[in-house]
């Protein structure tokens, strides 16, 4: 007969197990930590996957290989609601819908179609590195529409920073999905996410000219 009288040890909140060959003061529960503990630990995994696309030359690829799906559906909130509050009051449910739609419709598009070229990568570690890339275009919005300069420079400017902030998503994208896609099929893994942080650009250009 089985004995149950042996307590055993479960990871918690990544959902993997501490096995043995780590070190007896190695294993540990996260089933009794204070949920205060839990949720700044999750905060920081955000915060890091975030530093990772804001210097992605830097960046360790295995963070966002630890995939998570909070980071990219804060991002996505955030501008949608961003977006929609600047829109008129007849349009704010179709602008928040449309960017939530786009977001991750979008992603979820990229993610086949790399798979498809015979992409190294789960669906959900992609869709993860897809919407943490989306936070340059994130800080793009809250230039454009919450700090908006007057005069004539107005349009140069807002198309300056989308610009940049949309290379710099692209470029972030690239850096992370370029290594996981075969070398003789990049460029067509890249068109799809071209197209996609574009979308999302000049959805940004259009709610600023409002």
């Amino acid at each position: 007969m089985a004995d149950f009288s042996t307590p055993m040890s479960v990871g918690g909140a990544t959902g993997a197990m501490k096995m043995e060959g780590m070190g007896s003061g190695y294993l540990h529960s996260t089933l009794d930590e204070p949920v205060t503990e839990t949720i700044m630990r999750d905060v920081r995994m955000v915060g890091s996957k975030m530093m990772c696309v804001l210097n992605p030359q830097k960046a360790n690829i295995n963070t966002l290989k630890d995939w998570d799906l909070w980071g990219p559906l804060i991002l996505c909130l955030t501008l949608a609601t961003l977006l929609s509050w600047f829109a008129p009051p007849e349009q704010k449910s179709l602008v928040f819908a449309s960017v939530f739609v786009i977001i991750w419709c979008g992603a979820a598009v990229v993610t086949v179609n790399a798979l498809l070229l015979g992409g190294n990568i789960s669906f959900f570690q992609s869709v993860c590195v897809l919407g943490y890339c989306i936070f340059p275009l994130n800080i793009a919005s809250v230039i454009c529409l919450v700090f908006p300069p007057s005069g004539n420079v107005l349009i140069m400017w807002r198309t300056l920073v989308v610009a940049v902030c949309f290379f710099w998503s692209t470029g972030a994208s690239l850096g992370f999905m370029g290594e996981l896609v075969p070398p003789n099929r990049k460029a067509l893994a890249v068109y799809p996410l071209f197209l996609f942080y574009t979308a999302i650009g000049w959805l940004i250009l259009i709610a600023a000219k409002r």
